[in-house]
């Protein structure tokens, strides 16, 4: 049986993370919480039979260094009017963005254990009417940027001065509605928006070059006039994810895009970069396997 030790990592996040002021420090720690995030959120899905384990292990890093460093948020108040918001597009990473969530306090850590059970809060994707800490119910592809949009225009109506992010996948930017909200966004010109990009270059049927070509992606979002960072960053690396966040800040009079090169299925290396394992079951064997990698790696980090 797979059990989970929630008492001693939330002591870890939230005293060694969430209190540490030296950044190169911070970003270890983040670094090592995100692996043992993995970790969880392999064991889940295998433990409960379904899920999707490829695109949660690809957004781990990010969403950790988010939720711990870059975002103004009170999980005591999830409804807070002047929070920062961050709507997860790609709702299949409803697995580890639960995991986050969690271990950042809005909610018992302990619910993990109901995952996709019936009538459980922690369904296959996010649901803002049911769980805390969720802003926008997704998983049709391609929703959460005109969501994001409109809310830092509503932000700049009600003259706040929040940061509203976006995390969208392969699979977001393969629909039409995705492109008709980067161009209303080169119109309108909200402050504070931010459109990251999870590229892990894998979706569900196969290889994105396969299924529709994105790149050049930076020069796509150029030609649509918004401010694309000039380096797509790491998103394997906190160090590198939180100097995206210091970018930024430098730029956030108009609509930002940032790039994250990732990788689908992040930390095991037989399911890294392969479509198989979007959303397939975790049976015992890969399991086996695929958790000896996971805390070898989480291991490492913590040495």
């Amino acid at each position: 049986m797979i059990s989970f030790d929630p008492n001693k990592l939330i002591r870890e996040t939230s005293v060694g993370i969430l209190n540490e002021k030296n950044l190169s420090i911070k970003a270890e720690k983040i670094q090592c919480f995100a692996q043992q995030c993995r970790l969880d959120t392999f064991d889940m899905i295998h433990l409960r039979g379904n899920g999707h384990w490829g695109g949660s292990a690809s957004v781990a890093d990010i969403l950790a260094t988010f939720y711990f460093h870059v975002m103004n948020i009170d999980p005591a108040n999830p409804k807070w009017d002047d929070r920062d918001k961050l709507i997860l597009s790609k709702g299949h990473g409803a697995p580890m963005l639960y995991q986050i969530l969690a271990h950042r306090g809005y909610f018992d850590v302990k619910e993990l254990a109901t995952f996709r059970q019936l009538n459980s809060r922690l369904q296959g994707h996010p649901c803002m009417n049911k769980l805390p800490g969720i802003e926008m119910s997704t998983g049709a592809l391609g929703h959460g940027l005109s969501i994001g949009l409109g809310m830092a225009l509503a932000a700049r109506v009600q003259q706040k001065k929040n940061w509203t992010f976006v995390i969208v996948g392969d699979g977001c930017l393969n629909e039409g509605q995705s492109w008709e909200a980067i161009m209303a966004a080169a119109k309108f010109r909200p402050e504070r928006l931010v459109f990251m990009v999870d590229y892990n270059k894998v979706q569900l049927d196969g290889p994105s070059d396969e299924i529709m070509p994105l790149d050049p992606l930076p020069e796509k979002f150029k030609a649509f006039n918004l401010n694309v960072a000039d380096k797509v960053y790491d998103g394997h690396s906190v160090t590198e994810i939180m100097e995206s966040w210091e970018w930024m800040q430098k730029n956030q009079t108009a609509p930002m895009v940032v790039i994250y090169k990732t990788h689908k299925g992040k930390g095991v290396s037989f399911m890294e970069d392969q479509s198989k394992w979007h959303g397939a079951p975790i049976d015992q064997t890969s399991w086996t396997l695929g958790r000896e990698e996971l805390v070898s790696t989480l291991e490492k980090l913590k040495a």
